[in-house]
């Protein structure tokens, strides 16, 4: 299968600063694609290649088998929503979504058929006579999102669209862009910072770090089995135990994740563990967050909201299964 965008050893470099640093990448079409990783990582620079608005500085992109190589972004069969959603003021939202069709040259009839049409798989049916400055965050967001889509592209790239959003809207947000996505079978790339945001809505996750891919895996692999140090401690909060503990626990001398839930605190403290003390706990709704000082070791554990839980300052002891400890590399 041809995939729908792949990076071949594909570099970008402004001045001495290397925000794309040899990434070797495939997209298989159809998929729900996410980049994850803090600022500055490069994940928003790979979307702005794939779109057309950067150039590679070494390597080249392919789309559908095509190389991508002095192709301008108007004639790449991509379109992009931005965090900032983009809309033109003084046109309403109709203009809005249909103006990639008039800048095509399609006949106005068709175009705005189109635009309804668009408007009416965002569930924004009879919208089309406001202005974005009528809307609320939400419907700016999915206006953007039928603007995108009108020009029916084969992948859609996606540069953080939900950020501007408060948290019960995102979350709405989530879940229709993900069932939007099955529904139409195109390909969506969604860059994002957020690593609940990644994990919940895409099919395979890229975590970036410094211009290069730390790991690419399905949700379940990026947060169970961690490549590195950066993945374990960036993706889900994982406590990254350094070898020598690793090595105390029974386990190989290498550096290890365990995650928070595997973690099991007993007290008053018995013996049969980890010692450790409780710094703090934060209440978190579903859970509690224990965070802990195992001998000068930060650890935090979580257990269900409604558990009892240690008083702060109280000594405890920790037990795990040793499977749950991941080994992995330093990077």
């Amino acid at each position: 299968m041809t995939p729908a965008v792949s990076f071949r050893q594909v570099s970008r470099h402004f001045g001495q600063v290397r925000a794309v640093d040899g990434v070797d990448l495939e997209v298989v079409p159809g998929e729900f694609f996410a980049m994850l990783g803090p600022s500055g990582s490069g994940k928003t620079t790979c979307l702005r290649l794939i779109a057309g608005f950067e150039r590679p500085t070494a390597g080249h992109i392919e789309i559908f088998g095509e190389r991508a190589d002095g192709v301008p972004p108007y004639r790449r069969n991509v379109n992009t929503v931005f965090q900032d959603y983009a809309l033109f003021p003084h046109l309403n939202v109709i203009d809005n979504v249909a103006y990639g069709l008039m800048v095509k040259g399609v006949a106005k009839t068709e175009r705005l058929k189109a635009a309804e049409q668009a408007l009416e798989l965002v569930r924004l049916p009879g919208y089309g006579t406001r202005r974005p400055g009528q809307l609320s965050g939400g419907q700016r967001q999915r206006v953007a999102l039928a603007r995108a889509l009108v020009n029916r592209p084969k992948v859609l790239l996606l540069d953080e669209p939900l950020g501007a959003l408060d948290l019960k809207l995102r979350e709405n947000m989530q879940e229709e862009l993900k069932l939007l996505q099955k529904s139409l079978g195109v390909t969506f790339i969604f860059v994002t910072h957020d690593q609940g945001e990644a994990l919940s809505m895409a099919d395979r996750v890229a975590v970036f770090n410094d211009g290069r891919i730390m790991q690419v895996g399905t949700p379940q692999d990026i947060y169970q089995r961690p490549a590195t140090r950066f993945v374990a401690d960036f993706v889900g909060s994982s406590n990254v135990l350094p070898p020598d503990f690793v090595q105390r626990c029974g386990g190989e001398r290498r550096w290890a994740s365990l995650r928070p839930e595997a973690i099991r605190v007993a007290w008053p403290a018995n013996g049969e563990g980890v010692p450790a003390r409780v710094v703090s706990l934060n209440y978190l709704g579903a859970a509690t967050k224990i965070a802990l000082d195992a001998e000068g070791l930060r650890l935090h554990a979580t257990v269900p909201a409604g558990a009892a839980v240690p008083a702060e300052g109280e000594a405890v002891t920790l037990t795990f299964d040793r499977e749950q400890l991941h080994l992995m590399e330093e990077g």
